[in-house]
């Protein structure tokens, strides 16, 4: 590996949560640029984890930057996102009675609660939720999840597809692209607590390090550009 794959490689095992797979009353599926998921989706759903899908997700915006310039935005020619992955897990074998789709968020915290409504509305609301992303937002999956899920006595379990570093960065997803995500999602750790938005996250030292190296490298095109960098401004409060 050269130095920018072991910078990266540090924030890509902090995102990891490495949970245990646990059959649950739904697969509680969220969009985002990577196509590998739903697939992953439908794969524990024919494994028996969950006898339903719902998958949530409008488009992603960045409120701090123009569209233009929104490097998680999606061209799949759909109305939403959820749409897009609902047909990608069709085509591995969910039949479509069994995805419930979400299609007007258009971040994390409107995910999980607008897909509560709609669960909710179904009067389907789980226990358990096994929550599928991609690799690299599970703990901000996770975070979100436990700050806005109005159940607090729902059991959550996060993962996703088991790639390695190696498999993923620059196969699935695009190097640049998903380094440069995976430097603003910790920006987004850092900060979204305290603007309530995801509850607390400790940040080890040698992610920051990795993190405050990789921005100086030039990976700062998902950075909120109107939220601190450092890590100095992050609290639990």
């Amino acid at each position: 590996m050269n130095n920018i794959d072991l910078l990266a490689k540090k924030l890509w095992d902090y995102h990891h949560l490495n949970q245990v797979l646990e059959s649950a009353d739904i697969i509680f599926c969220f969009t985002s640029i990577d196509l590998s998921v739903p697939a992953y989706c439908a794969k524990l759903f024919k494994e028996k984890f969950a006898p339903r899908i719902l998958i949530s997700g409008g488009n992603a915006t960045n409120l701090s930057i123009h569209d233009s310039q929104n490097i998680q935005k999606t061209d799949w020619g759909k109305d939403s996102e959820a749409e897009k992955y609902a047909e990608v897990a069709i085509e591995n074998g969910v039949p479509e009675e069994s995805i419930i789709m979400e299609t007007k968020s258009s971040n994390s915290g409107e995910n999980v609660l607008f897909s509560y409504e709609v669960l909710k509305n179904m009067n389907l609301l789980p226990k358990k939720v096994l929550l599928v992303h991609k690799p690299s937002m599970e703990r901000r999956a996770y975070a979100t999840f436990k700050n806005y899920w109005p159940d607090s006595s729902t059991r959550l379990i996060v993962t996703s597809a088991p790639y390695t570093y190696d498999e993923y960065v620059g196969k699935i997803v695009e190097k640049d692209l998903i380094i440069n995500i995976m430097v603003g999602d910790i920006q987004r750790i850092i900060n979204y607590p305290k603007l309530g938005y995801q509850i607390f996250q400790e940040i080890p030292k040698e992610t920051e390090k990795a993190y405050i190296e990789l921005i100086k490298l030039g990976y700062d095109k998902h950075l909120m550009k109107d939220l601190p960098i450092t890590i100095s401004h992050q609290t639990d409060k």
